[in-house]
């Protein structure tokens, strides 16, 4: 059975992480180029936490993410480097449009924050079991309901991927065409998104009622099924994380 999550299953050391110091980390990896507004810390930001998706061997599975925020970030490289409040110093012109030096540096900063920022937040989607970190949350003292919310929040989106292809092949089992110009494609649009969302609703009464039967709103102490997990990793990278961000915020306030 597909899972239905994006973890990727990969034996590396990324993996042997755990959950709570990969939140840690993508705090840790927002917090440094604010604390710090400098386009070389932004890129170095960006530079590990790109690695860490490579020492994951998850960066293949990363890319169409970063595909459809590359789109997103050049139209922000555009507006900027033509249009940006501080354009003084001209860095070229093409077809006519003119570029410029401070426009395209803001820009540049912009694009390695947004990449630092995704790419950690990949790292813990792709590389984390999401029922690892819930359980690891809810041993912290989250409630139980909220890790659900955040469980269904991981699964969502490759919960419905799957939803739409077998609703897809369905209809095109019936003769419906569903590939082709764009005319064809909008005119398939709302006979495939109909039973999707149908679907949904249908699962969640589902869901809320296989949760009810199973105890969830007891008061009572809760146990675990799987034992407390112990990893070697997690205070050295703790402590790093720590001693960076203060030389960071020492640096910040020295320079």
């Amino acid at each position: 059975m597909k899972s239905l999550s994006l973890y990727v299953e990969k034996n590396s050391f990324v993996h042997q992480i755990d959950p709570i110091t990969k939140l840690f980390y993508i705090v840790f990896a927002i917090l440094v180029p604010i604390i710090w507004p400098n386009i070389i810390v932004s890129a170095v930001c960006a530079f590990v936490s790109i690695m860490f998706l490579v020492l994951g061997k998850v960066f293949k599975n990363s890319l169409p993410v970063f595909g459809f925020v590359s789109f997103v970030l050049l139209t922000v490289v555009v507006i900027q480097g033509l249009f940006g409040v501080d354009n003084k110093v001209i860095a070229f012109k093409i077809i006519g449009l003119t570029f410029y030096k401070e426009g395209l540096m803001n820009a540049l900063a912009i694009v390695f924050r947004v990449l630092n920022i995704v790419a950690s937040f990949l790292i813990l989607v792709l590389t984390t079991k999401p029922s690892d970190l819930v359980e690891d949350l809810v041993r912290k003292g989250l409630s139980p309901r909220i890790g659900y919310v955040i469980l269904s929040v991981f699964q969502i989106i490759p919960q419905m991927m799957s939803t739409v292809n077998t609703i897809t092949d369905a209809q095109k089992s019936r003769g419906m065409e569903t590939e082709g110009n764009l005319l064809v494609r909008m005119r398939a649009f709302i006979p495939l998104m109909g039973p999707v969302v149908l679907n949904s609703f249908i699962n969640t009464k589902e869901r809320a009622m296989a949760l009810e039967v199973r105890a969830f709103g007891s008061k009572t102490k809760r146990t675990f099924l799987n034992e407390l997990k112990h990893y070697k990793f997690s205070l050295p990278i703790r402590l790093t994380m720590l001693i960076i961000l203060v030389g960071v915020v020492i640096g910040r306030i020295l320079l």
